[in-house]
């Protein structure tokens, strides 16, 4: 059974769309976690996969589950860059702010490794820009830290141009 779960998680790494869609027509759960709480959809998110991600998702998996460590699939692929993998996620119902324990938002990975389409995208989908971490950092703060000036600039001007609730 584990080597057969070990196979399956691989699946799911290399993005084999019709193998993990033959696998859950006849079962597969597909919520199914490995040992570090990696789901099937973390996997296939985290490695770029926007095929087999939509395979998993349309069999209910949960596109929100986080692992051991409280990161959550769309928190992966904005790290990693992978746009058409948060579009999927966001398309079956993904947390756009997709946070972590810490507070750290998709938005605010994104920022820090200057992935300006993917900041565009996520605060065009009503990702929270001036959204704060638990040590009280924003997105823009973290693209600053972390020198990327493009994504800073743009969270720059996203601010002078958000409009909070009690604003109204």
């Amino acid at each position: 059974m584990i080597a057969f779960a070990t196979e399956v998680f691989e699946v799911a790494r290399k993005g084999d769309a019709a193998m993990l869609d033959a696998l859950l027509a006849k079962g597969l759960p597909p919520n199914l976690r490995n040992d570090k709480g990696d789901s099937l959809v973390m996997l296939a998110s985290y490695h770029g996969h926007a095929d087999a991600v939509r395979v998993l998702l349309q069999h209910k998996a949960d596109p929100n589950l986080r692992n051991d460590n409280g990161q959550s699939p769309i928190a992966g692929a904005a790290f990693k860059g992978y746009k058409p993998v948060i579009e999927t996620l966001l398309e079956h119902g993904a947390d756009v702010e997709g946070a972590s324990p810490d507070g750290r938002t998709a938005l605010m990975i994104a920022a820090m490794f200057n992935r300006v389409e993917i900041v565009e995208y996520l605060i065009a989908r009503g990702a929270n820009p001036d959204a704060r971490d638990k040590g009280g950092f924003s997105a823009r703060d973290a693209a600053e830290k972390m020198g990327a000036p493009d994504t800073a600039a743009r969270l720059a001007q996203a601010a002078s141009t958000h409009t909070r609730p009690s604003d109204v």
